[in-house]
């Protein structure tokens, strides 16, 4: 068994960064971080040349990367080359997200996620399904064509994936009664987003086990004096909610806010990330509509946002800049509480002794410079 010590990086854990300390793993897992002067003779040591070693991102939504996007290539090639893209920049787990879609099309990429976690394509823990069925009010980027009613041919869909986690998006006014609750006691998680939903409508899904928010504030209700919404609902209630921290989708300010309200545990770094991220192509196709890539955004022809040209390590260094945050919270928003949501917090999203060593070294620019996944560098 080879034990491996990396040295020479600060280490970010349990909130702590300590200095002078190496982190040792084994058989994909992390052995211990311990005193450097403490090293047994028989390891082997990988130095780093300074900056912070951080657990590595779990992102929950990412529909592409390296020039494909999800709906177009739902196959195990197409996801092993979006974890490719995504890897560089940190990114050690992560769902690959399918925008609305036919349901034929949702079971392929069902199929293909169950078939690449089987074949062992590093990197995939799950499936996000962001609609179809969603508001048309509330449609954003998708399609709305593609839009249907939560019947139960898709609820025995959605909860069909055999490996890994899954989180499907929807507008939960439009959920008949019973419908989250049959979702979520079968095992998958509930967000809400691309919604037109009351505060009333929020809290009955709430009650119905609906524990997450879709990039909150964007394609929502808002909060309002006398009509909270579904961003009333996610602050009020503690929902854990994946926020786009890019500089276009949320105003800083806005930012602030949301963090003040639902602390590091609940806010959730994501990137909703298109074909452009770890690509060097600045326009692309969804569905029939091209997307190009304009001041570090991606629009329709129409100017409206199609998902980000974010990465996680991006996502990082600007929620330090933009939320005022230091590294170990915004380290917490892009593992740990991800993990969480995803049930997976004994295992990821934590750098500590028997967690896996999935890994990010960051420098001092917070740009990631190194990536393993389970011990084995990416």
């Amino acid at each position: 068994m080879t034990r491996i010590a990396l040295t020479g990086a600060a280490i970010l854990t349990g909130g702590a960064l300590l200095h002078d300390h190496a982190l040792v793993m084994a058989e994909g897992r992390i052995e211990a971080v311990i005193p450097v002067e403490k090293l047994d003779a028989d390891l082997v040591i990988e130095p780093l040349d300074g900056g912070t070693l951080v657990p590595g991102f779990i992102d929950t939504q990412v529909n592409g990367g390296g020039g494909v996007l999800f709906n177009d290539s739902p196959t195990v090639d197409g996801l092993a080359t979006i974890a490719e893209a995504h890897r560089r920049f940190g990114t050690t787990a992560f769902l690959p997200t399918l925008i609305s879609d036919d349901l034929q099309v949702v079971a392929a990429a069902i199929a293909a996620v169950d078939a690449a976690i089987e074949a062992g394509v590093p990197g995939i823990a799950g499936i996000h399904i962001e609609g179809p069925f969603l508001n048309t009010g509330k449609k954003g980027i998708h399609n709305a064509a593609k839009f249907r009613v939560l019947d139960e041919e898709a609820l025995a869909l959605l909860g069909s994936l055999k490996h890994g986690r899954t989180l499907v998006t929807l507008a939960p006014e439009n959920a008949p009664p019973g419908a989250i609750r049959a979702l979520v006691e079968g095992g998958v998680i509930v967000a809400a987003g691309h919604s037109l939903a009351s505060y009333e409508a929020m809290e009955r899904a709430v009650d119905e086990g609906l524990s997450a928010v879709t990039h909150l504030y964007n394609a929502m209700t808002g909060l309002e004096s006398r009509a909270p919404g579904v961003v009333g609902a996610a602050l009020d209630h503690g929902l854990t909610s994946g926020i786009i921290v890019d500089g276009h989708h949320v105003h800083p300010a806005a930012l602030r806010v949301a963090y003040k309200a639902l602390g590091p545990e609940r806010l959730m770094l994501v990137t909703d990330a298109m074909p452009t991220t770890g690509w060097d192509q600045e326009h692309f196709l969804l569905g029939e509509t091209e997307i190009f890539a304009r001041d570090g955004t991606l629009r329709g022809g129409d100017g409206t946002l199609a998902g980000s040209a974010l990465d996680m390590a991006g996502a990082v260094r600007n929620a330090v800049g933009m939320m005022g945050v230091g590294l170990a919270e915004a380290s917490i928003m892009a593992s740990r509480t991800p993990a969480r949501l995803l049930g997976m917090e004994t295992q990821r999203g934590t750098i500590a002794a028997g967690y896996a060593a999935d890994l990010v070294h960051l420098d001092d620019a917070l740009e990631a410079q190194k990536v393993w996944i389970a011990g084995g560098a990416a």
